[in-house]
């Protein structure tokens, strides 16, 4: 069993992925605001087109944990120690860590609602504030880390089902789509449950889209991992297709915004969760091919400061918020159709970029127990303080990089 757990290499590229994915994200949030203030602005496409091309960011991540979960456990034999495992692991790691934060966020928002200053009802806010835990509501990002937690609660199952048919495996990804256009369809012509954003079968394609490519790694890893040069015609015209087809949905996913928020020019739902569907998918493997060739690049100092950020991504995640909220006090009384006010709000994504990152790596290096708040800490920010609980992180580590511990 050792030798069939070391017969796959590494993937220490991975954390570029995370980084690229952590910056889909940061920009997405960091123009939330302008794309309902800045309409009149001689600059709206462009914040439109930040707004809606990055939003590949939160589906690549689940695309990438189901990836690295699968790439790690497939091969493995299925047993009750490995299944313990698994779940201490995510425990340890990602419910803790959503807990502790969570707490604080509540705390925030009582703070900006202007609740701290009077009497508190106990009864009210526990209750309150255990719908937001069970929701992923307690503040506008976390219901991401809900959502995982949801996957890693199903990853059991799915690894079971896939290891004992074929066929699943197979069928893996229009299964995905059938199961995530079925429930869109019966949400929204039956349930009209209305945080469904929040429900892991919203975005079932992408979980089992990187569980297909990890199973099947070997078999596409020249193609990702190969520059245009060295690509067969075969691989060329595979790449073509999927460069162009990302371009094409990306872009048709921005202009169907565009027209929505700046001429009401709506139309039916649908299409923009089409749009969306396609876009982030296609992103998904593009990210995945982007990421091989940078890996492989000679831009030696692009590469250290992509795995940085994509080892910390996980930790920015769930501050930068805190940033953004802050940064937002200070617009300066911008008007938003000025040519400074895109600078202020572009400079909203770097600095949450940027300040993130230097907390959480200080938190982490100096702070006892940061694994607790922040999750896993990488290998270079480990300090001679006590660590975390162990277990058994080797199968962990493989995949997810020279110092990711768990999948994110």
């Amino acid at each position: 069993m050792e030798a069939t757990i070391n017969s796959r290499e590494r993937l220490p590229q991975l954390d570029i992925y995370r980084a690229m994915a952590i910056l889909g994200v940061l920009h997405v949030h960091a123009t939330s605001f302008a794309t309902v203030e800045a309409v009149d602005s001689r600059f709206y496409f462009m914040i439109n087109f930040i707004n809606i091309f990055f939003k590949y960011g939160t589906p690549s991540f689940i695309f990438l944990s189901s990836f690295v979960l699968f790439y790690n456990y497939y091969d493995r034999p299925l047993t009750k120690g490995l299944i313990l495992n698994f779940y201490k692991r995510r425990l340890l790691f990602i419910l803790l860590p959503y807990l502790l934060i969570s707490i604080g966020y509540f705390g925030i928002r009582l703070y900006q609602n202007g609740m701290l200053s009077g009497p508190l009802d106990g009864s009210a806010l526990w209750a309150d504030f255990w719908h937001r835990l069970i929701t992923g509501k307690n503040y506008t990002h976390l219901y991401f880390v809900f959502i995982s937690l949801q996957f890693y609660i199903l990853f059991p199952l799915f690894l079971l089902l896939f290891k004992s048919s074929k066929f699943l495996v197979r069928w893996a990804v229009p299964i995905g789509l059938l199961l995530q256009w079925g429930f869109i369809l019966w949400n929204k012509y039956d349930l009209k449950f209305v945080d469904k954003g929040s429900l892991a079968i919203s975005y079932m394609a992408y979980y089992v889209l990187g569980a297909y490519l990890a199973i099947h790694y070997d078999t596409f890893k020249a193609w990702l991992s190969s520059s245009w040069k060295d690509q067969t015609p075969r691989q060329r015209k595979g790449t073509f297709i999927l460069w162009v087809g990302w371009l094409a949905m990306g872009l048709s996913h921005v202009l169907i915004w565009y027209e929505a928020r700046l001429y009401s020019n709506w139309h039916d739902s649908l299409w923009y969760e089409g749009l969306w569907n396609m876009h982030t998918m296609f992103s998904a493997l593009v990210l995945m091919q982007l990421t091989n060739w940078l890996f492989n690049s000679d831009w030696s100092m692009m590469k250290s400061m992509l795995i940085r950020i994509g080892e910390l991504s996980f930790a920015i995640y769930l501050v930068h918020p805190l940033w953004l909220a802050f940064y937002r006090l200070y617009d300066f009384n911008l008007n938003p159709v000025t040519d400074d006010y895109l600078i202020w709000v572009y400079g909203g994504m770097v600095t949450a970029l940027v300040i993130s990152a230097i907390v959480v790596q200080t938190i982490m290096k100096y702070m006892p127990g940061a694994w607790m708040l922040l999750g896993s800490v990488p290998k270079s920010l480990k300090s001679k303080m006590p660590s975390p609980p162990k277990g058994n992180p080797k199968r962990d580590v493989r995949a997810g990089g020279r110092s990711r511990s768990v999948d994110w």
